[in-house]
């Protein structure tokens, strides 16, 4: 790791997107990322233009639509101006626009490509990501982070035959910045560089929990991707755990506190940080422990949790408050999960055909970037904004 990493408005002075030619100055838009997206359609018959049809999902998922029936009741109810602003096509002899049913939603969604899918809208998220970021440089971290975690698609399929999919988030915007698919026969941790090579992370702080605490990891992330990682420490590392648990942590004072309520609970954070190269673990400069009280509110009782990790930033690049907030933020991800489960009821819906699960993932990791974007915090809130006035939708995705 060099000895200091690039400022984060140098580092966005000279970002580029990877994979994509679509400049976000250039177009500010949802719809030019998806115009170079593989129909998955014979030619033979197509009534609606496969921009058309992502477009509405998009928008209808973005209105709260949880079903491929729900996305063509939408489509069903949305003004004409708004369908052809979404690039419906009208028929050419009658000027009518008709809207894509069910029927077609299905088709197209079960058979686009994924990657493709979260490669497009990844980019488009970048940009906007970028937009933000170099509007308020102020309010950004000492460096960017992007947080990587997986999650199970339950409903996908019977156990053993779920889909699996790894992402990786930006902290600040919390926008899904990429994602890949998780071959049942493998598992995460042969997906992470796979996920990341794609993503320009020079300069950035990669935070992961205690899967991809690997020494393979945190290789390729300061030696090949030039970038920083922030790794939780649990009993998969057995060597490195008794390490970490044993360093004199009694002779180190408490470096950062925080404390939070919210959700039935009291809960009281202090954070400890020493600086060290005798750990068994490449590139490691420091070592963290976390002890959390936890009171909860109900039944009045405490309980204590100490959680260790080590990160490459040394004491110069990333002090206590900063290594704490690195660590906070990367809960954001299990936020987002939390989200697609319960306000999109994920884990409930029965979507198993083609892509189709993966797919309907995407969209609503895109609508949930696209609402964070736009400052929504509660998003149960947004999605019932949106339902009430199909316009408002359409005016997210940067359509006027």
């Amino acid at each position: 790791m060099p000895a200091r990493l690039s400022s984060p408005v140098a580092r966005l002075a000279a970002h580029r997107v990877p994979g994509d030619q679509v400049v976000p100055e250039q177009s500010a838009g949802l719809l030019p990322y998806l115009a170079g997206l593989p129909d998955p359609r014979d030619r033979r018959g197509r009534r609606h233009g496969l921009v058309g049809v992502l477009a509405v999902a998009v928008c209808a998922v973005l209105a709260g639509a949880k079903s491929f029936a729900a996305i063509g009741e939408w489509a069903a109810d949305a003004p004409s101006q708004v369908l052809r602003a979404l690039g419906v096509r009208s028929d050419p002899l009658t000027g009518v626009v008709a809207a894509p049913d069910e029927a077609t939603v299905r088709r197209v969604l079960t058979g686009i490509d994924g990657d493709a899918l979260d490669a497009a809208v990844g980019a488009w998220l970048r940009g906007l990501a970028l937009g933000r970021q170099a509007a308020s440089p102020a309010v950004l971290a000492p460096h960017p982070a992007v947080g990587v975690d997986g999650k199970t698609l339950c409903g996908s399929g019977p156990a053993g035959a779920q889909v699996h999919l790894l992402a990786a988030m930006d902290h600040a915007g919390q926008a899904v910045l990429a994602q890949v698919e998780v071959d049942g026969k493998t598992n995460e941790i042969t997906a992470f560089g796979p996920l990341l090579n794609r993503l320009d992370l020079a300069g950035t702080v990669v935070t992961s929990d205690a899967l991809h605490t690997q020494r393979e990891h945190a290789q390729y992330l300061v030696t090949v991707k030039q970038a920083a990682y922030i790794c939780i420490v649990k009993r998969n590392q057995p060597t490195l755990y008794r390490q970490l648990k044993a360093l004199p942590w009694r002779k180190v004072p408490i470096q950062d506190e925080t404390h939070d309520r919210g959700h039935g609970r009291y809960e009281i954070r202090r954070l400890q940080v020493l600086s060290t190269d005798a750990l068994d673990f490449p590139h490691a400069a420091q070592a963290i422990r976390i002890v959390r009280r936890v009171r909860n509110q109900k039944t009045k009782k405490w309980r204590t949790v100490t959680v260790y990790a080590i990160t490459s930033l040394t004491a110069q690049q990333a002090g206590p408050a900063e290594l704490a907030c690195y660590i906070r933020g990367h809960w954001r991800i299990e936020a987002l999960h939390h989200i697609r489960d319960v306000t999109y009821a994920e884990d409930a819906s029965q979507v198993r055909t083609g892509n189709a699960p993966r797919t309907m993932a995407s969209l609503r990791n895109l609508a949930v970037g696209i609402l964070r974007h736009a400052g929504r915090t509660n998003i149960a809130k947004a999605l019932r904004h949106n339902a009430r006035d199909a316009r408002r939708p359409v005016t997210l995705l940067g359509i006027t």
